[in-house]
């Protein structure tokens, strides 16, 4: 994967109804081929939605002048915090129906004004949502429902900085509305890095990536920003807490674990401190194909339980790696890569290969060390992988529906999950729209003792029930989950469309402590209501 520590800072503009920079979207003859791939679409792409068409109201609530100068209710921001980056999100934009749009954005720009503004929300029955990067894929910062007098989408984006750097014990103190490539930017200098690039990386932030305890690009080892959390500070309307700075810790329940996935149901998270790491040196990458999608599991498997621990152990499906290119005949590809701040990496790269060989891959044999052009496979993905999101929303202005969703699942459970989602899932498609789907699956991450599988569904929209054909296949998706005992997420969050799986999944005692947990920290339901928890 290219190096995205490396981006240049742009003045590029944002979509606000689609993923990314508002440039980079396909223009309306590539929509029209992509449409081409799918059975059911339209034959004109949906046009290009525009803000001022939107009927945007006066807000229903009004800052005191002390905290005037935080707050904007003009119209454009508004819009573009309205809703995430889901599929769900991009074709209601298309519709014209984005849902409830905040009355207030604000930026604070220290802890004090989220407090204050917090103080001034519970005051006057106004529902916060605290906001990031806006990427969430699970409607994590939208508000549903009705029940509040206003809403504040607070951005905390305006808290951007790296505050302090530990270089002995490798580590650093910033500010949750630091965006991935700004960090990555003030931490370079030092030749340290979070290391920490989930696809989201350009477009989100360490405050999101800690309420919602994403996962990153890299596949074993540190995995989850959870891995990379030293402690928190988090703004609640009970008081701040700020836990203390430690390597480990065995004192009770840990308080960071409170907020880490929280969702900014308990409180804003407004500085972390991370755990760092020298920047790479040295890399290696190949790719190997398979037959017998099944078999590379096994060989996945083995090499998830040696001490290899590569950086990238990407297994696409046929289709998966049909559609990035990386095979033509039909093959599984897996995608393994290796890096180290240390020493060359080569050798584990061809133990890696040895044990995928010996479970049916070809190939390898163009394992590539740093400098040197990788192969053609693996080439092909990383490009699909970054431009994959754009497509998906050019898919959706043709009214085709796109959905992705990730979980965990232990190894012996992985295979009969993976069949019975390609299985449930086709069928929920082809009987809700009367065209076959398209239903590829990718592991992204990969353990000792599981996997986490991700699953790209392309199928026929009807023009209007675009969200409902959604919601029918992300409930059936769901409830195949739940049967198979695996996670409803494993790092997309639970946000709202999510949540009837995490109430299945999560165990009542718990479940009754998170409540608590909840009144207390939030006495007045001000905090992004209907996330986790009510």
């Amino acid at each position: 994967m290219p190096d995205p520590t490396t981006a240049p800072r742009t003045s590029r503009v944002r979509s606000w109804w689609g993923w990314g920079w508002a440039d980079a979207h396909p223009d309306d003859a590539e929509c029209t081929a992509l449409g081409a791939l799918l059975p059911g679409t339209l034959p004109h792409p949906l046009p290009v939605p525009r803000t001022a068409d939107l009927n945007i109201g006066h807000p229903g609530a009004e800052p005191p002048q002390s905290l005037a100068h935080l707050v904007t209710a003009d119209p454009g921001p508004r819009a573009a915090h309205a809703m995430g980056k889901a599929y769900r999100d991009v074709i209601r934009a298309l519709r014209g129906q984005p849902g409830r749009i905040p009355d207030l954005v604000a930026h604070p720009t220290r802890d004090q004004d989220v407090a204050d503004l917090l103080e001034w929300a519970g005051q006057h029955h106004v529902a916060v949502v605290p906001f990031g990067g806006g990427s969430s894929v699970t409607g994590g910062v939208e508000y549903r429902g009705d029940t509040h007098h206003a809403v504040m989408s607070l951005d905390l984006t305006a808290m951007d900085r790296v505050l302090e750097i530990d270089a002995d014990s490798r580590s650093a103190r910033i500010q949750a509305g630091t965006f991935g490539p700004a960090l990555e930017d003030q931490l370079r200098p030092h030749g340290l890095t979070l290391r920490h690039f989930p696809q989201s990386f350009e477009f989100s932030t360490l405050g999101g990536w800690l309420a919602t305890r994403a996962g990153g690009h890299y596949a074993t080892g540190r995995t989850h920003i959870d891995d990379f959390t030293q402690s928190l500070r988090v703004v609640t309307p009970a008081g701040t807490s700020t836990s203390w700075r430690l390597p480990a810790s065995g004192a009770g329940p840990s308080p960071d674990r409170l907020f880490l996935g929280s969702e900014g149901a308990l409180g804003v998270i407004t500085e972390a401190w991370v755990r760092l790491q020298e920047r790479p040196r040295h890399s290696a990458s190949a790719s190997l194909a398979f037959t017998d999608f099944h078999a590379a599991l096994n060989g996945v498997r083995a090499i998830a339980q040696s001490d290899l621990a590569p950086a990238n152990c990407r297994l696409l499906d046929s289709g998966e790696a049909a559609l990035a290119g990386a095979s033509r005949d039909g093959s599984a590809v897996l995608v393994l890569g290796f890096e180290s701040a240390t020493a060359p990496v080569h050798a584990r790269l061809a133990q890696a290969l040895d044990l995928a060989r010996a479970h049916g891959g070809r190939g390898g044999e163009s394992a590539a060390e740093a400098g040197a052009p990788a192969d053609a496979a693996v080439g092909a993905w990383r490009s699909i992988f970054l431009r994959m999101p754009y497509l998906r929303d050019g898919l959706a202005r043709m009214g085709a529906v796109v959905e992705t969703f990730e979980t965990a699942s232990t190894w012996n459970q992985l295979p009969a999950l993976i069949d019975a989602i390609r299985t449930e899932v086709g069928t929920a498609a082809r009987d809700i729209t009367g065209h076959p789907a398209t239903i590829n699956c990718r592991l992204t991450h990969v353990y000792p003792d599981g996997a986490a599988p991700y699953f790209t569904v392309l199928a026929a929209g009807r023009p209007g029930d675009e969200v409902a054909i959604w919601d029918h296949l992300k409930t059936v998706a769901s409830d195949v989950l739940h049967r198979h005992r695996a996670t409803i997420t494993h790092h997309h969050a639970v946000g709202r469309d999510h949540r009837p799986g995490y109430d299945r999944q999560r165990p009542e005692p718990f479940a009754l402590a998170l409540r608590a947990a909840k009144h207390a920290l939030d006495p007045h339901g001000i905090l992004n209501p209907g996330v986790l928890v009510d």
